[in-house]
């Protein structure tokens, strides 16, 4: 039973396609039982998921004392994939979690459900707040999407400097150089240097497709270059949680 957040400080970098792509994996792979939580206001996770949107906005409302995310958790089309949807009230998120000053209330919800789930992926919103806060005391492994640029690296960086000045259970970080074109030197050059061993999704067309078919790469690609990448990126996952100690703490020693 684990928590995997996909997170970057930084938009426009593939994360909720791969967080949607990882919990069909998750779900329909390896045959855990999954939930994905949409956190990001944009609710990107649903719309990829062929899900019709939640008509009143109720999602921040499971952060309240007295919130039942399970009242708005639905099915999805594919087996043993459950879906906590976003809408527009996730925008005054960090408004409500300061309000209650609860750190770890996120992390309460999540163990809560983790009697239902074996895995429950957040997709998180690009931002560093009590959002933010809050899904590093729930995580039990951290995804970070980065595209080959300086400032996203920057970005690494400071996920890296929060963890270090807040959180003493830090969670193991799985970069991931995302968004790579081979035909570009400086994509090449980062792909060797920093980030040498990460997990590569390319720059594809069956990525971008995902939004049209509103459906994971893994469901509609097989066999192709992002479908393979993306089992990879799953496959490191399994590796960090397959490393959790008894009673349900990640190894530290699998940090990146």
């Amino acid at each position: 039973m684990a928590v995997i957040g996909v997170y970057s400080a930084k938009g426009g970098v593939g994360k909720t396609t791969m967080a949607v792509d990882i919990a069909w994996r998750s779900a329909v792979l390896s045959r855990h039982r999954t939930l994905i939580w949409d956190l990001d206001p944009q609710g990107g996770a649903g719309f990829l998921l062929g899900c019709e949107a939640r008509q009143s906005p109720r999602a921040a409302s499971v952060f309240q004392r007295d919130g039942r995310p399970r009242d708005l958790i639905e099915d999805t089309r594919y087996d043993r994939l459950s879906l906590l949807q976003s809408d527009d009230s996730m925008r005054f998120a960090s408004i409500a979690f300061a309000r209650i000053g609860h750190k770890r209330r996120l992390a309460q919800l999540t163990d809560s459900l983790l009697n239902d789930y074996d895995r429950i992926v957040l997709d998180c919103p690009p931002t560093i707040n009590e959002v933010s806060e809050q899904i590093l005391n729930a995580a039990d492994v951290l995804i970070v999407p980065l595209p080959a640029s300086p400032l996203a690296m920057r970005t690494l960086d400071s996920v890296r400097q929060e963890l270090a000045r807040h959180h003493v259970r830090q969670p193991p970080i799985l970069p991931v150089l995302s968004m790579y074109s081979p035909t570009r030197e400086h994509h090449r050059s980062v792909k060797t240097g920093i980030a040498a061993g990460w997990p590569v999704v390319p720059m594809a067309s069956q990525i971008e497709m995902a939004a049209v078919n509103r459906a994971p790469v893994g469901s509609f690609a097989k066999g192709s270059r992002p479908d393979k990448a993306l089992q990879r990126v799953w496959d490191g996952i399994e590796q960090r949680l397959g490393s959790m100690r008894p009673g349900g703490n990640v190894g530290q020693s699998a940090a990146a």
